[in-house]
C-alpha cells in the first residue's frame, strides 16, 4: 500500500520487546499526513515509529490491543472548529483503545489492568494514570468495551430515551442500522417496547443479520431502490421515532413517513461527510411544521452523566445475549488507515476495530 511505503521513518533505537521492561521498544503509530478533500484515501495517513516513553510518576504505560475507528473521525481530519479539536497534520491521531497496562507508576492502576481510554491509532501509550479507565472483562466480551458498553452504546441509548423520547408501541426507523451505533439502537428499541422496529443498511447480507439475529421488524438495502418507496413500504402505517445516522435522502424519506408529532433524533449525516460543498437539506421540510415533528441533534459528550443509567439497563441485555453485537475486525496498526476507509464505504457489520495485539 503506497501510504504504508511513503510513511515509515526507520529508527535504529527501535527494538523488539524486551522481557518486562519498555526501554527501546518500537511504538508504531498512525499520523494524518495531509487533510483530505472529499473522500479520505490512503495518502492521507503515515505509518511513523518512535521510541515507547518510560513513565514517570502517576503514569502508566499501556500496549494497546484494539483501537477503535469510527465515522465521527472524518470531521477531525478537516481544519474547522467543531466540538472536538481537529487532528492536526504531521501528529498521531487519537481515538478509542483497550489495552493493558504494562509498567505502572502511579497506585491507581496495577500491571496487568485492562483499560479503555483515548490514546487509539498506536501500538502504545504512555500517560496519566487518570486518562486510563479499568474495566471488567468478566461478564462480558472485552471488545464491548469499545462497543455496546461504551460511548457507541450510550449514543444509542441517548439518542431514543432522552433525546427521542421513546414510548411503549411507537414505531422506530433507524438509518445505518447495519453499524455499531445503529444496530445497538434499533436492539435497545426492540427491549423498550416498540411496536415495530425498520432499520436500513448498504447490503442484503446487513438486511439478513438485522432482521434474523438482531430482531428488526424490518429491514431493507438503500442501494436497492428509492429509499422513500423502501421505508413507506416497511412502514405502512408511518413512523413515530428516526434515529438519523445518515442524513440526506434518509432525512428526507423519515420526515415524508412520520406521523404527528414524530421525534427525530439527528445523531450523524455520514452520507455528507465527503461533501466539498454546502449539501441542500431535505426537500420536504415544510411538513415538520404540519405534522409538528421535533428534529434534534445531539452530541454524547454532553450526557456522559447518564453513562451510569445506561451501564444499569443495558449490561445485563449485553450479558444475557439479549442485545447482539458483532465487531469487524482488521489486523495491524499499519493497517487502521484501510479499516477507516473501509468503515466509510461501509464495509462493516457492526463496530469496526483494529487488533494492535492479543
Amino acid at each position: 500500500m503506497r501510504w504504508r511505503d511513503r510513511a515509515v521513518e526507520p529508527s535504529m533505537w527501535c527494538a523488539k520487546m524486551p522481557a518486562m521492561t519498555i526501554s527501546g521498544v518500537c511504538n508504531r503509530q498512525i499520523h494524518l499526513a495531509a487533510r483530505p478533500n472529499g473522500e479520505a484515501a490512503p495518502d492521507n495517513f503515515s505509518l511513523h515509529e518512535t521510541e515507547v516513553r518510560p513513565p514517570a510518576d502517576g503514569e502508566v504505560v499501556v500496549r494497546n490491543h484494539l483501537i477503535s475507528v469510527d465515522p465521527y473521525m472524518r470531521g477531525r481530519m478537516n481544519d474547522v472548529k467543531s466540538y472536538v479539536p481537529p487532528y492536526q497534520v504531521g501528529e498521531v491521531l487519537d481515538g478509542g483503545a483497550l489495552g493493558e497496562v504494562i509498567e505502572s507508576r502511579s497506585p491507581e492502576l496495577n500491571v496487568g489492568d485492562t483499560v479503555t481510554h483515548n490514546y487509539g491509532w498506536r501500538e502504545y501509550a504512555t500517560a496519566k494514570a487518570g486518562d486510563f479507565r479499568a474495566v471488567d472483562t468478566g461478564s462480558v466480551p472485552a471488545t464491548a468495551h469499545l462497543n455496546a458498553l461504551s460511548m457507541i452504546g450510550l449514543t444509542a441509548w441517548v439518542g431514543l430515551v432522552e433525546i427521542a423520547q421513546l414510548k411503549q408501541g411507537d414505531i422506530v426507523f433507524v438509518s445505518g442500522a447495519g453499524g455499531a451505533v445503529g444496530s445497538i439502537a434499533g436492539q435497545i428499541a426492540r427491549l423498550r417496547g416498540a411496536s415495530r422496529v425498520i432499520g436500513s443498511t448498504g447490503s442484503d447480507q446487513k438486511v439478513s443479520w438485522l432482521r434474523e439475529e438482531l430482531g428488526f421488524d424490518a429491514a431493507f438495502n438503500y442501494k436497492n431502490g428509492p429509499i422513500r418507496k423502501q421505508l413507506a413500504d416497511a412502514a405502512p402505517d408511518g413512523i413515530d421515532v428516526y434515529f438519523d445516522n445518515v442524513g440526506g435522502e434518509h432525512l428526507e424519506a423519515a420526515i415524508g413517513a412520520s406521523r404527528s408529532f414524530g421525534r427525530m433524533a439527528l445523531c450523524g449525516a455520514i452520507s455528507q461527510y465527503n461533501a466539498t460543498t454546502p449539501v441542500p437539506g431535505p426537500r420536504n421540510l415544510t411538513m415538520c411544521v404540519g405534522k409538528r415533528l421535533t428534529l434534534r441533534g445531539f452530541i454524547v459528550i454532553d450526557h456522559n452523566r447518564r453513562m451510569a443509567a445506561f451501564v444499569n439497563e443495558v449490561g445485563p441485555w449485553i450479558a444475557d445475549g439479549s442485545v447482539v453485537t458483532r465487531e469487524t475486525i482488521v489486523d495491524g496498526i499499519e493497517n487502521a488507515p484501510q479499516a477507516f476507509l473501509g468503515l466509510m464505504r461501509g464495509d462493516n457489520t457492526g463496530k469496526m476495530l483494529v487488533r494492535v495485539s492479543g
